[in-house]
């Protein structure tokens, strides 16, 4: 009866065990999940905050754009009336006509535009790095339709 009583005791014991075992192995898993869980949400917020980051630089970059457009087309306009003025200079100042004064400066013109043209190529040329390059040659094959 000993060994029955043993037995059954054993097994009391095994099972309790099994159970303490598996509420054991129950609370690792809770908490990794927990942890997940946490790790999951401040992904989230990360996420979150960096999109409304992104709007704002978005936002900031096309008001930029903007100014600086305005700015082009307003300093384009000077130029004109720069080139108008000049023009009317050229020729009440030498007693040209008017065909002579416009073509004296187109000269002027072109003078300076080859003369910006060259400064700018040569600021422009020089040792790229490859991601240059390639970002470059998809540029103007996007560009000319290629």
């Amino acid at each position: 009866m000993s060994s029955t009583k043993d037995t059954a005791r054993d097994q009391a014991s095994a099972e309790a065990a099994n159970q303490r075992g598996q509420a054991g192995a129950g609370l690792p898993r809770q908490a990794a999940g927990r942890v997940a869980a946490l790790v999951g949400s401040v992904m989230d917020l990360h996420v979150r905050i960096a999109l409304q980051e992104a709007d704002r630089e978005k936002r900031r970059l096309i008001s930029g754009l903007l100014l600086l457009a305005a700015g082009l087309g307003l300093v384009t306009l000077a130029l004109i009336a720069a080139e108008v003025a000049l023009l009317l200079w050229i020729q009440g100042a030498w007693s040209l006509g008017w065909i002579q004064a416009s073509l004296a400066v187109g000269a002027i013109d072109l003078v300076f535009a080859g003369l910006f043209l060259r400064i700018g190529g040569q600021l422009t040329k020089g040792p790229y790095l490859p991601q240059t390059t390639a970002g470059i040659t998809k540029t103007t094959r996007a560009l000319l339709g290629r």
